[in-house]
């Protein structure tokens, strides 16, 4: 029997334990930072299968698992376990329980697919050499992000990953199939915080009035300057604003105007130039019309990057897994994933797992509050993302990869 035969033999029969770890996990979501009955599971997961682990991270759990034969090779595998502030409309039995929470993003499926993909390492242990460190990740959802707080408490270290695999559920695939996209793959993420003032009063003397809903409005037209105008055209680049409050009325011009927004990018140097030139030109705006701006910027996630060699790697083994026709190749991505920051220090690949399913009518958003996926595809992931493991430790002729 083949690896692939054997490790689908095995899938099969735990497939039923997966999708209860995940419909556990989506009963009980919980924000990020504050996933500790989501810890204490999987803590009580990796007892029952005997594999050891520790805290990291307030919430996070980081486990080893040792193949039987020597080997300095080390595999990091990756999943996040942070929920949304999104009410379920879900009508189904593993509905969220936890009054405007919801695990709208998925990671209750990456979770529980590690958990699963833990459980076959460890039966395969004794035919492989080198270790697996497994990782689960608090709080990828809100900045500064988890992923950076374990790398402060090193995760990436003793042992060190030569490589780290992450996966992300996404309903645009077919539940089945995966994305895979080398090089860069998904973008930077700031966070952008204004508060324009002026100078409020009746709106039937606007003349008496240092209007800052008008500011604001000029501000967002202008801003897009930097999208269409100064942006290489042939680099990826969103700016968008999606909060704007003004507490006026009907008849009032009102003092201030307040703003939230977002740039992405993937670029570095263009990302702060990019900040540089939409600071200077919100405050020539606004300044111009006899206002104030402050314009913050939060500093989020890098690009996400997916090293080509591995990448390329990656891509054999999962058609030799799932079949070339399972394999697609994907756009870069302009939503943000702080797995982006190991992929900065230690060669990294971070592919999509189809979850949709138009048949059985799974097509909803991520991030919105009918989003569910196939379980099918938890057979899929837990399956791949072991056999990647296992031919990336016994891989002897697959290179150094440099970053």
């Amino acid at each position: 029997m083949t690896l692939i035969q054997q490790i689908k033999e095995q899938v099969r029969s735990i497939a039923g334990t997966v999708v209860g770890y995940r419909r556990h996990l989506h009963a009980h979501p919980e924000l990020s930072f504050n996933e500790f009955e989501t810890s204490a599971f999987i803590k009580v997961r990796l007892d029952e299968f005997g594999i050891s682990w520790q805290t990291m991270a307030r919430t996070g759990v980081v486990a080893l698992i040792q193949g039987s034969q020597p080997s300095n090779k080390v595999v990091a595998l990756r999943a996040d376990m942070d929920a949304l502030p999104i009410t379920e409309a879900n009508i189904v039995d593993y509905r969220s329980r936890n009054s405007g929470v919801m695990h709208a993003c998925g990671h209750d499926g990456h979770t529980a697919s590690l958990l699963g993909t833990a459980i076959l390492l460890q039966a395969f242990r004794h035919q492989y050499a080198g270790t697996v460190k497994l990782i689960f990740q608090p709080a990828e959802e809100v900045l500064p992000g988890g992923a950076g707080m374990m790398i402060e408490e090193g995760v990436l270290e003793d042992p060190k990953p030569g490589v780290i695999l992450g996966q992300h559920v996404s309903p645009s695939i077919a539940s089945g199939k995966v994305g895979i996209r080398k090089g860069k793959f998904m973008a930077s993420m700031d966070e952008i915080r204004v508060t324009i003032k002026g100078r409020g009063g009746h709106g039937a003397q606007p003349h008496q009035n240092l209007d800052p809903v008008m500011m604001a409005a000029q501000m967002l037209v202008g801003l897009q300057q930097v999208v269409s105008r100064m942006a290489n055209p042939t680099l990826p680049t969103v700016l968008s604003f999606g909060k704007i409050i003004a507490n006026g009325s009907i008849n009032v011009i009102p003092d201030e105007v307040y703003l939230e927004g977002t740039f992405r990018t993937v670029d570095e140097k263009w990302r702060s130039e990019a900040h540089s030139r939409m600071k200077t030109m919100a405050a020539g705006l606004v300044e111009s019309m006899g206002g104030t701006c402050d314009f913050n910027i939060v500093r989020g996630y890098p690009f996400l990057i997916n090293n080509e060699p591995l990448t390329e790697d990656v891509t054999l083994y999962a058609e030799e897994y799932l079949g070339r026709e399972n394999i697609e190749s994907v756009d870069t991505w302009m939503a943000a994933e702080d797995f982006a920051r190991y992929s900065q220090l230690v060669p990294s690949c971070f592919y999509l797992l189809g979850v949709g399913n138009k048949e059985k009518g799974i097509t909803s958003s991520l991030h919105t509050p009918t989003f569910d996926l196939d379980e099918d595809a938890l057979v899929v992931s837990t399956g791949l993302m072991t056999y990647i493991a296992l031919r990336q430790l016994g891989n002897n002729s697959s290179p150094d990869y440099k970053l």
